[in-house]
């Protein structure tokens, strides 16, 4: 471990000193890239790709890259492949933004957020190689996906953490109770995705046509399911609309209370999807889209709970006002 630690300081020390700026871009790079793996996961589930490359890490016994074969289809073949290049990207971008910001000396909480990346993507790797070992067994899938949003509101928290001061100081800019709301609010949003996965694990969409080694599917009433899914997104709807009316009546700050619209919006939009997704016996285009929209609820969502306590700049002149309160002046106001 000293070896590879001693390694690192060295790579680190001839790289060039990344502006703040470069730093803000790769974190971008990171949420992309982990919200593309999402969709491009889904894409994978509905075109019955999931065993397009049947092996793990390999491709095909022998060979990292498709080859011709019989039982599996070219189509599904690429589909599937394509999905684990942009992995590829996700690995470079966490590995990126694990040198810019050591580099750049950034705060250890920065840091921490920093190797959150790479540390994930590794346990998304391992879990992704026992979904195929497993034949997509639904459980395997779904925690294959609520992990993949889970590192979407990782990387949210990361862009924000750049962009935000070293030399600063933590502000509440709403108090305790809406912070809570907030986090209740997050925790439903989260029952509302796991029941989701619960739903995709019995519908339609295996991720593998194969007759003769069908795919383990969750054998419970999908109608059932698809009414506590479509609870708990009601509950997370009231709990943001809660969450609306509480910030009004503190005169929370606009950049607060435009990122709950936003939020608010696509809970509404992503409903809008799911009724359509059903009426429609689940189409795989709605599918796409609607993983789409989970994927934005969750990167919504995260970016408005960091946004109620960020970290603001210390005023280093005596008799200047701080951002801090300057904020608190524009909350108030």
């Amino acid at each position: 471990m000293h070896v590879i630690s001693r390694g690192f300081n060295r790579l680190v020390g001839v790289l060039p000193l990344p502006s703040l700026r470069v730093q803000v871009i790769i974190a971008w790079l990171v949420l992309i890239s982990q919200a593309g793996i999402c969709v491009t996961g889904s894409i994978v589930r509905v075109t019955s790709s999931g065993l397009g490359c049947p092996t793990w890490p390999q491709c095909f016994p022998g060979s990292f890259t498709p080859t011709p074969h019989e039982a599996v289809p070219g189509i599904h073949q690429a589909v599937e492949f394509g999905n684990r290049m942009l992995s590829l990207l996700v690995v470079v971008t966490a590995i990126l933004i694990v040198l810019a910001v050591t580099r750049a000396g950034r705060r250890t909480e920065v840091k921490v957020y920093a190797w959150l990346m790479p540390a994930s993507t590794v346990v998304q790797a391992v879990v992704g190689g026992i979904t195929v070992k497993t034949g997509l067994v639904w459980w395997t899938v779904s925690i294959h996906m609520l992990l993949s949003l889970a590192m979407v509101w990782l990387s949210v928290m990361l862009l924000e953490k750049v962009r935000e001061p070293d030399d600063g100081t933590y502000v509440a800019l709403v108090p305790a109770p809406l912070r809570w709301l907030t986090a209740l609010s997050a925790l439903a949003m989260a029952g509302t995705a796991i029941a989701g996965t619960m739903v995709t694990g019995a519908g339609p969409h295996a991720g593998d046509q194969n007759v003769d080694k069908p795919v383990p599917r969750l054998r419970v009433e999908i109608v059932t399911l698809v009414h506590l899914h479509a609870d708990l997104l009601i509950a997370y709807l009231s709990l943001l609309v809660a969450l609306g009316f509480a910030l009004w009546a503190v005169h929370a700050s606009a950049r607060i209370r435009t990122r709950l619209y936003v939020v608010i919006v696509i809970v509404i939009a992503q409903a809008a999807v799911g009724i359509a997704q059903y009426a429609l016996h689940v189409p795989s285009q709605l599918v796409v889209l609607h993983v789409l929209g989970a994927t934005a609820c969750v990167a919504a969502t995260a970016a408005l709970w960091v946004s109620l306590r960020p970290r603001l700049e210390s005023p280093h002149v005596q008799g200047t006002p701080s951002a801090e309160q300057t904020l608190r002046e524009q909350t108030l106001a």
